[in-house]
């Protein structure tokens, strides 16, 4: 039986703001996509992924601010 790694939250704060990076990346490069295509399902998509990563980034900012209260 293997055992489990302890819980490491000593650079949970660095992941967050990774994270966060990465998901306003994606949404300049969507809104790159957006821009360029004339297909309108592709931009509906690209859209509603940007939506989901707009609340995404909402969620990272709140927990962000639980671990520096940490």
């Amino acid at each position: 039986m293997s055992k489990n790694k302890p819980d490491d939250r000593r650079d949970n704060a660095s992941k967050i703001k990774a994270n966060i990076k990465s998901a306003r990346e994606n949404i300049e490069a969507a809104d790159e996509m957006i821009a360029i295509t004339s297909d309108e399902k592709t931009k509906k998509t690209l859209s509603d992924k940007n939506d989901r990563r707009e609340t995404a980034i909402k969620s990272l900012k709140n927990e962000l601010k639980d671990e520096r209260g940490q």
